[in-house]
């Protein structure tokens, strides 16, 4: 007599099926969002409706998307990186073009020429962002919060890999911006000499000076990273009160200030190892310490126990 099988369980897509279950702390939240409000009760349906429509996005759903993005970003391929970090690069130098040609129209004397000088400075950053080109101060908290979130040898590596990558793309493209501005003949003799005047300006900073005035931009530039999820149509309206306040307040990009720099180099007035160490350094050291190793930092730390 032919004995019965016993009844195989699939292992594998049990253990499947209670990973993609939600935890407890999501559970519980999912409770609470569920729960109206004496108020709400009061309210119709479509009423009801319009008070989710507004609602902001709670951090953890800005980290999420975040997070989701930074992931993407790892997973690219090389020269996908490469071509949109030049790109980049060429794209935040018509910041200090801007700037310069605000300056040649306005004059040097100009009772309020830093604050009307520093719009210029935002011209770059919209166009790079909404682009959605690679600019390496975005990464500072992009491709930072899936290492935080998982922090294994191949996630630093890959991480490493893009910083490096997007890093050179950026410097070529400012330097070759650099050297068409200086030696390219597209340029008013009055515009160059205002980008000039506004590059010499950034090299007068000591190394020790450049490096704190980078921490608030990197800050600064992560916190519009983080804030452009719950923008809803105000993108460019937030892109340009940040940047706008990198340049007003002084503080340092790396990338637009290595355009800058670079342009002295072109011009003959400053040797490129001097340009990388005493001025491009600094401003890279400081871009991370305030985007990676404040805000990026505070913003895990914010929402770690939530998950």
């Amino acid at each position: 007599m032919t004995q019965p099988v016993p009844e195989q369980v699939d292992n594998t897509k049990s253990s499947t099926t209670d990973d993609l279950q939600p935890n407890n702390k999501a559970v519980k939240r999912e409770e609470r969002q569920k729960q109206s409000t004496k108020v709400e009760i009061a309210l119709t349906g479509s009423e009801r409706e319009a008070v989710d429509e507004h609602g902001s996005l709670s951090s953890l759903t800005v980290y999420s998307i975040i997070l989701r993005e930074g992931q993407e970003e790892l997973q690219r391929p090389l020269l996908s990186l490469w071509w949109s970090g030049i790109a980049a690069g060429i794209g935040i130098s018509s910041s200090v073009l801007a700037e310069g040609i605000i300056r040649s129209n306005l004059g040097s004397d100009h009772p309020y020429l830093s604050l009307i000088e520093s719009l210029g400075y935002t011209f770059g950053f919209v166009l790079v962002i909404l682009a959605r080109l690679q600019l390496f101060t975005e990464n500072t908290i992009t491709v930072v919060l899936p290492l935080l979130a998982s922090t294994t040898q191949r996630r630093l590596l890959c991480t490493a890999r893009l910083w490096a990558v997007v890093l050179a793309a950026n410097f070529v493209g400012t330097l070759f911006t650099a050297a068409i501005f200086v030696h390219g003949s597209v340029l008013t003799e009055e515009i160059l000499s205002a980008v000039l005047q506004i590059s010499r300006h950034v090299a007068e900073l000591t190394p020790a000076e450049t490096l704190m005035r980078g921490i608030p931009a990197g800050f600064f530039i992560a916190v519009l990273v983080w804030m452009l999820p719950s923008a809803k149509g105000s993108e460019v309206l937030v892109i340009i009160m940040f940047t706008w306040l990198i340049a007003a307040g002084g503080f340092t990009h790396v990338i637009a200030g290595s355009n800058e720099i670079f342009s002295l180099v072109v011009n003959g007035e400053m040797n490129m190892f001097t340009a990388l160490s005493h001025h491009i350094g600094p401003m890279l050291l400081g871009n991370i310490i305030g985007g990676t190793g404040l805000f990026a930092m505070l913003a895990y730390g914010q929402v770690r126990e939530e998950m």
